[in-house]
């Protein structure tokens, strides 16, 4: 057992002999107050027998978590078997793919042809579905699983095959459970220019094709291929999925052991010095790559091939989009004579201040020895010549056979996974000792209160010791892996004197559990930066190793000539807004440049050859430059990202088009939930189409709730249920203050009667609903105020919460250590005197707009038709994500297009069983006051101690006085109150049923 097991092991124990303690002497532990709810539960449970049941449920449920939230990595587990003395597979075992023994469904995997073979598994599954094989093996053995395979094209297939593999019903190791076989892509030639003389992003074309792979961690994580032990007899593999594919063979082969540098120079043939010279490849130019998201660059740099003279200019390929798990680059090399040459390129990496970043490099799809399965690239601030050479500076030698061979650069993060493990294990103690502490001091930090630790936690220090034992060790190998002093390390070692600071005066340990929490937040995010390696290239040479290399860098003249070159090119003409082109439908974007360029791109490739119409898409930086230049008498046709209140705001002034008024809106209407054309709906008008739609569910943490036996809930009831039981563990539920929309609309209220000329908060299903969410933290005590719902989800003391599409991102892009342990659910419902379960909610939106003075109308709805068209939002998502990955994610409003992007299957559909109950506020004369006023009274009810009633009644007075004063001043009453017309608001109040198509 080793010490950090002795230290887990004992803090179990000692958990355990106090709960046998409680137990014995009948008391009830201050920690984990029993609450009345909680009696009463157990006096119900002791009256019904049957009601055990579930609990017992619970607790297999949480056992069977528990285990694969434990399941070993691959590199435990490969060390064990070795350590056994379990020996590579003899020979290769090959199972035809179409000869399966079992599968989950008859429809979704059949034996056909494709793409040139005959007799091949066709899988091609609407849904996450199984297939199992049957294998006998000969001898106890390990072996790499190879497999031919070709992913389906077309059809908005983009993401690689995701697989889930078990062997005899269970994953062997962690890695298992996420196993990726990728497509090939390529940029398309030639690169178009735009009308100001800048490259336009190619498209990234899908050429995959038949091909053998071994199987890999989806994370990137070792640089040699994973290996399964099979003991002798017979086995099942079961493989678990729902991307298409096309499957000739599976095949079990020994691994081919790599040799050292020295040993396969040794063994190259003899040969003449090569007299050809050195070759340079334009590093952009790639044979393949297998992910989208590898990006070409423009780099202004004077010694960057070719030149950019003021314009963007794709001359360099990678940078931040060639970083993570497995993107891969391929080249090819055209040898003029056989012979020894070395390879060399002009790379940059510079992205994270003083870390290296390593890349497996093969040639012809084979790693040639094992000092390229790892190469480290240093960090530098600037372009470097980079010889691939040993630690002492002499060039690698690699012989090639005249002729046509590859290079492939693949990313890996292998020599900083056994860091990464070491921090995982600091983490768990770390967080083990902070729910400690909380045990311990009941979340309160009392500073009149004496500890004696000795006595109340005799193993912290301990285990304190231990962390710092493992940091100086993980800080001392980071440094041989990277090379040099890095930002990781050093934070490292001002962890360690923090916590040996904390060490110098244990009892005073409780008053600084913060420091705890805090260094265990810091370090946790270590994982994230080790995983990221970041390259860019400009130039890819190789050469006789008799002969030199071009000249890699710039000279010293050179670069200042580029700085002041590039200072003068800084005042050449840019795009402004006011720059208005009467013979162009003028676009104004309230977006990042990013999503500019790409909109523009687009635009010039589909919608300009399919009309004629020529587009102009230029950055709006604020929306208030809309009304400075109208104004000034300059105003686009259309304008896209508003936020939802706008569109109204301007219609009321007239400066908007009621896109109502064209005679085919209905048939872009439908395309919408109905809830979501609220908010832009003005005097029987439409004013705006939806661009983007936010939504807003559940999140929840498995391992947590699992471990607590809590279930999803599925209704406000049972998040009260469950609401004891996370606060008796520190715990608590999210919940914004400022979301009262769906308090609101579950309860059958509204915000304004259908008249539109007050707010319709004053009736008994207004007050109910107030009430319902004030007493959330009036009663049931969920915090008032919380800086980061983020940061304490993955702390877990907010293991579930009400939040929205940012977040899902956010856990998507910057929470990695959180893979697999999160979920998300539709949120908790309000039941219906029927039985039935309301889950109104709103979520915020994005839109475009055409304005009045616009000349070109009729241009403009066709292109707003083609923006909001389900092919344009799923092209344009589609892009955005491959050039830039997960954070842009596009949460487009078409449906239709939603259900094209790649979400995760399960995630699509719960996010698309929340839409058809979308329904936000609608936008009024003086309905910007509804929710200064709401939050208002939020405040009074919940801060000040005010009567919910007194507080909302004092809110609908202030809401109902300002609708009439603007009322009045845009004319729908006079000035003696009366009527002159009415708004006729929308009634939502069915959810939508256009989301059942896309529902797999």
């Amino acid at each position: 057992m080793t010490e950090l097991q002795a230290v887990k092991w004992k803090r179990i124990r000692n958990r355990f002999v106090a709960v046998l303690l409680i137990g014995s002497l009948g008391l009830t532990c201050t920690a984990f107050p029993i609450l009345p709810q909680q009696t009463a539960r157990a006096a119900d449970t002791a009256a019904k027998p049957d009601a055990a049941k579930p609990a017992q449920q619970g607790n297999q449920q949480r056992q069977a978590i528990k285990a694969n939230e434990f399941e070993p990595y691959y590199a435990n587990v490969l060390k064990g078997w070795k350590d056994k003395g379990i020996k590579d597979g003899a020979a290769p075992i090959e199972i035809n793919a179409s000869k399966m023994s079992k599968k989950s469904d008859e429809s979704v995997a059949t034996v056909g042809s494709y793409e040139g073979k005959s007799n091949v598994l066709l899988w091609n599954s609407p849904k996450e579905s199984w297939i199992e094989y049957q294998v006998d093996v000969p001898n106890d053995g390990l072996y790499e699983l190879h497999v031919s395979y070709r992913p389906f094209t077309g059809n908005g297939l983009r993401r690689p095959i995701s697989w889930d593999v078990k062997l005899d019903g269970a994953h062997p190791f962690r890695e298992a459970s996420s196993i990726t076989l990728y497509r090939e892509w390529k940029d398309a030639r030639p690169i178009k220019k735009d009308i100001d003389g800048n490259d336009i992003r190619p498209k990234s074309e899908d050429i995959s094709g038949w091909s053998v792979k071994p199987l890999r961690d989806a994370g990137g994580a070792y640089s040699e291929p994973l290996q399964w032990y099979f003991s002798k007899g017979s086995h099942t593999i079961r493989l678990q999925g729902f991307e298409p594919i096309a499957l000739e063979s599976i095949k079990l082969v020994p691994q081919t052991k790599l040799k050292s540098y020295k040993d396969v120079s040794a063994a190259y043939p003899q040969a003449k010095p090569v007299q050809a010279e050195a070759v340079t490849l334009q590093a952009e130019d790639v044979k393949s790559k297998n992910d989208s998201a590898i990006q070409l660059v423009s780099d202004t740099d004077q010694r960057s091939v070719p030149l950019a003279k003021g314009k963007i200019t794709f001359n360099s390929i990678g940078g931040k989009k060639w970083y993570d798990q497995n993107q891969e680059i391929t080249w090819t090399l055209d040898v003029p004579e056989s012979g020894k040459y070395k390879l060399g390129m002009r790379a940059l990496q510079n992205t994270i201040s003083q870390k290296a970043s390593f890349r497996r490099i093969a040639i012809d799809g084979k790693v040639p020895f094992e000092e390229m399965l790892a190469y480290r690239f240093s960090y530098d601030t600037g372009w470097k010549g980079v010889t691939l050479s040993d630690d002492e500076g002499k060039p690698y030698e690699f012989y090639l056979e005249k002729g046509t061979h590859t290079l492939t650069m693949s990313v890996t993060h292998a020599p900083f996974k056994p860091v990464i493990i070491g921090i995982e294990e600091i983490t768990d103690i770390l967080q083990g000792i902070d729910q400690d502490l909380k045990s311990l001091t009941g979340g309160q930090d009392d500073k009149n209160r004496t500890w004696k630790i000795a006595q109340d936690m005799p193993d912290l220090p301990k285990r304190l010791t231990v962390v710092v034992d493992l940091l100086k060790k993980l800080s001392e190998q980071m440094q041989q892996v990277n090379g040099r002093k890095d930002n990781v390390s050093e934070s490292m070692n001002t962890s360690i004197k923090d916590i040996e600071e904390l060490l110098t005066k244990v009892d005073d340990i409780p008053y600084h559990r913060d420091t705890i929490s805090t260094t265990n937040e810091k370090i946790s995010k270590f994982i994230e930066t080790l995983v990221q390696q970041p390259l860019q290239l400009d130039e890819v040479y190789f050469a006789p190793v008799e002969k030199s290399f071009p000249s890699m860098e710039a000279s010293f003249f050179t670069k200042m000539k580029g700085m002041v070159v590039n200072f003068f090119y800084s005042f050449q003409t840019k795009n402004r807004l006011s720059d208005i082109d009467d013979n162009v439908l003028n676009v104004w974007v309230q977006r990042g440049r990013d999503y500019v360029t790409q909109l523009q791109e687009l635009s010039d490739e589909t919608f300009t050859p399919e009309t004629g119409i020529q587009v102009k898409v230029n950055l709006l930086p604020n929306a208030q430059l809309l009304v400075l230049a109208n104004a000034a008498g300059i105003q686009p046709d259309i304008a896209l990202g508003l936020t939802q209140d706008l569109p109204v705001d301007y219609a009321i002034r007239n400066s908007i088009y009621d896109i109502s008024q064209f005679p085919d809106f209905k048939d872009l209407y439908k395309n919408y939930s109905p809830g979501s054309w609220l908010p832009f709906y003005y005097n029987k008008g439409y004013y705006a189409v939806p661009e983007t739609q936010s939504f807003h569910v559940l999140y929840y943490r498995k391992d947590i709730l699992s471990r607590l036996g809590l279930s999803i809930p599925n209704t406000w009831n049972d998040v009260y249920d469950m609401l004891p039981t996370l606060q008796q563990n520190y715990m608590n539920f999210y919940m914004p203050p400022t979301e009262y929309m769906t308090f609101v609309y579950q309860n059958n209220a509204e915000f304004f009667d259908k008249e539109g000329s007050k707010t319709a908060l004053d009736r008994p299903e207004g007050f109910k609903a107030f009430k319902q969410w004030t007493d959330l933290f009036n009663i049931y005590a969920m915090d008032r105020s919380v800086t980061s719902f983020l940061q304490h989800f993955r702390k877990g003391d907010m293991p579930i919460g009400f939040a929205d599409y940012n977040m899902y991102i956010q856990l998507s892009a910057a929470a990695p250590e959180l893979n697999g342990a999160w979920g998300i659910a539709q949120i908790p419902g309000t039941q219906q005197p029927d039985g039935s379960i309301s889950r109104w909610s709103g979520g915020g939106q994005t839109a475009g707009v055409i304005f009045n003075k616009s000349k070109k109308k009729d241009q403009a709805w066709k292109f707003m038709k083609w923006w909001a068209s389900a092919d344009t939002q799923e092209r344009y998502g589609s892009d955005l994500e491959a050039f830039n990955g997960v954070a842009f994610r596009w949460n487009t409003a078409n449906v239709e297009a939603f259900s094209k992007l790649p979400w995760k299957r399960e995630d699509a559909n719960v996010i698309l069983e929340q839409w058809r109950w979308y329904k936000d506020m609608p936008n009024l004369p003086g309905g910007y006051f509804v929710g200064r006023e709401i939050n208002n009274a939020w405040n009074r009810a919940v801060v000040d101690g005010t009567n919910y009633r007194s507080s909302l009644e004092t809110t609908v007075m202030d809401i109902n006085r300002e609708l009439r004063r603007k009322q009045q001043e845009f004319g729908f009453i006079d000035e003696n109150g009366n009527v002159i017309r009415t708004m006729d608001l929308p009634v939502v109040d069915k959810p939508w049923d256009g989301v059942n198509p896309y529902v797999k």
